[in-house]
């Protein structure tokens, strides 16, 4: 089974991007088979013009077709704004590059190059030669080609990236990191839905239990916000019990801005059971709202950074616009 390969220690860690779906594999106790609305049942039937009874599915009542996966990125999206959920998750329409996106992604992309290594050899001098290595790759990307940067605009734009990669240091010994997983996707079955998420890094301690870490690049949240920063690993770590057969023991955040920070906490039955609760409300409510064309904007401090506040209702636009303007996404392979 895929999944078993990254739980045999750093010698079998894996770098690429592999698919662990516990649907191929095996289905654990209590795992959750599709509901009928994933399976576009018939709800309704129609009179044919040769007088026969045809049935109509579902999907052809939707005035949207359902997303194919629920991510914890769409989770979160949908929960802040269900008007935003639609235009990125159900439209697909495209979102202008940016500074700060781009530059987390290259982030990421030093620090899973520093896992990869062999512990003992992961020290800040590797740590920047590993920064060096992914800014080459990125300059190759169309979306940070997009972003026009001058010489000038590089050279700050890969500095601020290399200053964020050492603060790993700050919030942890890399040496002392068990790495079993990298940039690891997974996928299951919950609440009528496919529920899928690529994880930073998955670790394996000294006592043999699993340590979820996300990489955060932005700014911590306050107290009184980190429980909602939480949820996108919790869900991560539901995905590991549904796939390898195990709760994580800790899950955690690991923010690499100018005030760098661990945010940490511990999966438990009752905060995984509401969890798939959760998941299965949401998902119930994004089938409502795709069915009825009703995704209502949420407005608040977060539409300054909205790529779509322009079809926004409450900033004077369209929503149907959008489409119209921006197109959709190419069709990624799963």
């Amino acid at each position: 089974m895929v999944a078993e390969q990254h739980l045999g220690g750093a010698d079998q860690l894996v770098k690429s991007r592999r698919l662990v779906d516990v649907g191929r594999h095996r289905r654990l106790p209590g795992a959750e088979r599709p509901s009928a609305t994933s399976r576009s049942p018939i709800v309704s039937v129609r009179l044919s013009s040769a007088g026969t009874v045809t049935g109509l599915p579902y999907h052809d009542l939707m005035a949207f077709d359902l997303p194919k996966t629920l991510s914890p990125s769409k989770v979160s999206t949908f929960t802040d704004c269900a008007l935003s959920f639609r235009f990125s998750a159900v439209e697909r329409l495209p979102e202008p590059p940016s500074i700060a996106a781009e530059r987390g992604t290259l982030v990421h992309r030093a620090l899973e190059h520093l896992y990869v290594l062999t512990p003992s050899d992961r020290t800040p001098d590797a740590a920047a030669a590993c920064l060096d290595q992914a800014a080459l790759e990125a300059w190759d990307d169309p979306d940070v080609q997009a972003l026009g940067l001058d010489d000038a605009g590089k050279a700050t734009f890969q500095a601020e990236a290399a200053e964020m990669t050492q603060r790993i240091f700050m919030l942890e010994d890399p040496t002392r990191v068990n790495a079993v997983g990298l940039e690891l996707r997974m996928e299951t079955e919950l609440a009528g839905t496919r529920l899928r998420g690529i994880i930073d890094r998955l670790e394996l301690t000294t006592d043999g239990e699993l340590v979820v870490t996300d990489y955060k690049t932005g700014r911590p949240p306050s107290e009184r916000y980190e429980q909602s920063k939480l949820g996108g690993v919790h869900l991560y770590s539901l995905l590991c019990e549904r796939v390898l057969g195990r709760r994580p023991a800790r899950v955690q955040l690991l923010f690499l801005g100018k005030n760098p920070q661990a945010i940490i906490a511990t999966p438990s039955e009752q905060s995984t059971k509401g969890l798939e609760r959760r998941v299965g409300a949401i998902w119930t409510a994004v089938v409502r709202a795709c069915e009825h064309e009703d995704f209502r904007p949420k407005p608040g401090p977060l539409c300054n950074w909205c790529a779509f506040a322009k079809y926004c209702p409450t900033q004077g636009g369209d929503p149907a616009q959008a489409a119209v303007e921006l197109g959709s996404k190419p069709t990624r392979p799963s």
